[in-house]
């Protein structure tokens, strides 16, 4: 879950032109798809070493494209199940995460 400072992050000027730039280099395809011979359009700018309230005003973690890559909303959520708790979910059609039981 994001804190004030971290939603304030990825609200910024800064952030949104770094994503922009990222999806542009990336040429909209998700990279994880790719990886496996898929085409994927990707969604989701993620970082590779999270962001966490501590690190979230290091220009070299949070703008650094060496810690980026573009996931497809199914990629993404695959990634942020290796650090989440083990919850069992899907994610519909926008995105969002639905929790099974």
């Amino acid at each position: 879950m994001r804190n004030k400072h971290q939603k304030a992050f990825y609200s910024s000027k800064i952030w949104e032109k770094c994503r922009q730039a990222y999806i542009s280099q990336a040429k909209g395809l998700c990279e994880e798809c790719l990886k496996n011979g898929k085409i994927t359009p990707g969604e989701h700018v993620h970082h590779k070493i999270p962001l966490t309230p501590e690190t979230v005003d290091d220009p070299e973690l949070a703008l650094n494209f060496d810690n980026l890559e573009l996931l497809c909303r199914d990629c993404h959520a695959a990634e942020h199940r290796k650090y989440e708790r083990p919850t069992r979910y899907k994610v519909d059609e926008l995105g969002r995460a639905i929790v099974e039981s």
